[in-house]
């Protein structure tokens, strides 16, 4: 079987099993939909803007992992998506991806894509793995990010020739940005190589979400029209996060969103680090039901696209009643941070 026909099975493969996942967290609301898995917090990289990375962390031991996607499989967890950190760096990855589908479960990474070689490529694909993305957020490196085109062009080339999985995109906007159109020029990239393409917003360097001046919004608009065969056709919550303007909806994470550290605590999410911090071994369904229709202050200005993503199943139904047990001043957002997803 070549590369095509490859990669037209996977896609196909992929594509019915996302809408069972979809089926399923529409019939039942008793199990998460989304589970960001974290197996290495140190990463390769130090852009300025990103909180989630360190540089001396081990790798978290390979059966522990296996042990961590057993108890999300357990949960009845339908998509795992991999982070960091930076996971490549993690030696036993593909058996970590492996595991995951050997459970039916959707396999998904997040990666900054410098480690990427053909031979990994290939093992990625043998593993299962359904969807990659890499976040680019500028044409030309600088202080604030390595994370360039020109740097990465030649690994998005790689996977253009090898990979049968499914590869995303993710250009950014806001004020840390010192060159907006960049964004443009990278979603254009990712198009012309048979990608998809996404869009995230950055907080500003106080931690605090500032709406995007004229011109970036009509760069967002341009990019968000560019990946409307995308996932990013579902992401009309960052229109109002691109104006400043405070979302409506009810975040479901703790619930059918899960963030598990690379200590095996499961917290809201990758910006909530530190609540409700229990051990994913202790976490049960009567955890997820009273995440569930908890309220959580930090919900109106979010910018983790993959919550709000999730949180668009259970929007219609289930208003949630419980304030959060977590002081309000705990649960402001990490400074200088990327939306997920």
């Amino acid at each position: 079987m070549n590369l095509a026909q490859r990669r037209k099975l996977r896609f196909v493969n992929t594509r019915l099993r996302e809408w069972r996942m979809i089926a399923k967290g529409l019939v039942s609301k008793r199990h998460p939909v989304l589970a960001h898995l974290i197996p290495i917090r140190r990463c390769n990289l130090s852009c300025t803007y990103c909180n989630e990375f360190d540089t001396s962390s081990k790798p978290v031991a390979l059966e522990e992992m296996l042990h961590r996607v057993d108890l999300l499989a357990a949960l009845g967890t339908t998509v795992v998506t991999i982070s960091g950190g930076e996971p490549l760096l993690h030696p036993h990855l593909e058996e970590i991806v492996r595991r995951i589908r050997h459970h039916g479960i959707l396999a998904g990474m997040i990666t900054n894509g410098y480690l990427l070689t053909p031979q990994r490529i290939e093992h990625l694909n043998r593993a299962g793995l359904d969807h990659l993305q890499i976040s680019i957020d500028n044409v030309h490196p600088d202080e604030v990010s390595k994370k360039s085109l020109k740097v990465l062009d030649r690994k998005l080339q790689m996977l253009s020739h090898y990979a049968i999985f499914q590869v995303n995109i993710n250009s950014v906007l806001g004020s840390p940005v010192r060159h907006p159109a960049d964004a443009l020029t990278v979603a254009a990239r990712a198009l012309e190589l048979g990608f998809t393409s996404t869009v995230g917003i950055l907080h500003d360097h106080d931690g605090q979400l500032q709406p995007l001046g004229e011109h970036q919004q009509e760069l967002f608009a341009r990019i968000m029209q560019m990946g409307k065969r995308s996932y990013a056709r579902f992401n009309r919550f960052q229109k109002n996060i691109s104006l400043g303007i405070a979302n409506d909806w009810r975040c479901r994470a703790g619930s059918r969103y899960l963030y598990i550290c690379e200590d095996g605590l499961v917290h809201y999410c990758s910006q909530q680090r530190g609540f409700p911090a229990i051990p994913l071994e202790k976490y049960t369904p009567d955890h997820l039901a009273h995440e569930y229709h908890t309220q959580k202050s930090c919900a109106p200005h979010c910018t983790v696209s993959c919550v709000q993503q999730v949180a668009m199943i259970d929007n219609w139904r289930s208003p949630q009643t419980r304030p959060a047990f977590v002081p309000v001043e705990n649960l402001l957002p990490f400074p200088n941070s990327l939306s997920e997803g």
